[in-house]
């Protein structure tokens, strides 16, 4: 399980998956659907995050009604913001759709 912050146009948000890579084309796949299609991405030490969220990391881990692959953790963007420091985040990505994609 990887977890990542994603800065997006609408705000900050953080997400589990079980992909290995936030570049892998089936995530991004379901982040557009979700309307997410650009964001710099940055990937968060698990052991990191399930100290600072707690009780809720294991609720939204062994949340059924989720996908496996795609999993929000943290709608809240400024409290995202706060739980993490940027020096703790690590490999930043950015994504954004190409030239064939974005709508006129």
């Amino acid at each position: 399980m990887k977890v990542f912050m994603l800065f997006t146009g609408s705000g900050s948000l953080v997400i589990m998956s079980s992909h290995s890579s936030i570049k892998d084309p089936v995530l991004l796949n379901k982040l557009s659907t979700k309307g997410i299609e650009k964001f710099i991405a940055f990937e968060i030490p698990l052991k990191l995050a399930k100290e600072r969220y707690g009780r809720h990391f294991n609720v939204v881990q062994n949340d059924l009604g989720e996908s496996d692959d795609l999993r929000i953790l943290d709608y809240n963007g400024e409290r995202a913001i706060k739980l993490f420091h940027f020096d703790e985040m690590i490999a930043e990505t950015r994504i954004e759709p190409t030239s064939n994609q974005e709508a006129a």
